[in-house]
């Protein structure tokens, strides 16, 4: 034996300190845009649904929903989804027809901010 104490020298330490700081400035960027990008598949799927839900009740009824609760009544959606961006399902812009307000013609997110590709939320 070399009458050396067990472990490690203050200088490995910070070198494996410095390697592991590295590898985590190229990892959280490509972490964190990855879940900005789910968040926007979600959003885009919860709108596709709740879309295709408003048409088939307006084909089923004869008229647009008076609320997204009312396709939660009528079974044609099982929840209101919750936005993934503002967390909330009570969130969501309610676009009615021009000449009657009251109905459900469209929905959008009512998120503030860019998506990924430069568009607004709201404009989804």
């Amino acid at each position: 034996m070399s009458g050396r104490p067990w472990g490690f020298t203050f200088v490995e330490l910070m070198v494996v300190l410095a390697i592991i700081a590295l590898l985590l400035t190229v990892a959280l960027p490509r972490y964190f845009s990855g879940l900005e990008r789910a968040q926007e598949a979600v959003l885009k799927e919860d709108l596709f649904v709740m879309r295709e839900a408003i048409d088939d009740y307006y084909v089923d009824k004869g008229g647009y929903p008076a609320s997204l609760q009312v396709l939660v009544e009528e079974r044609y959606i099982r929840e209101i989804p919750v936005d993934p961006v503002t967390e909330s399902d009570e969130t969501w812009l309610l676009i009615g027809l021009p000449h009657d307000p009251t109905v459900v013609y469209d929905v959008r997110s009512g998120a503030d901010g860019e998506a990924s590709d430069g568009s607004l939320y709201s404009e989804w």
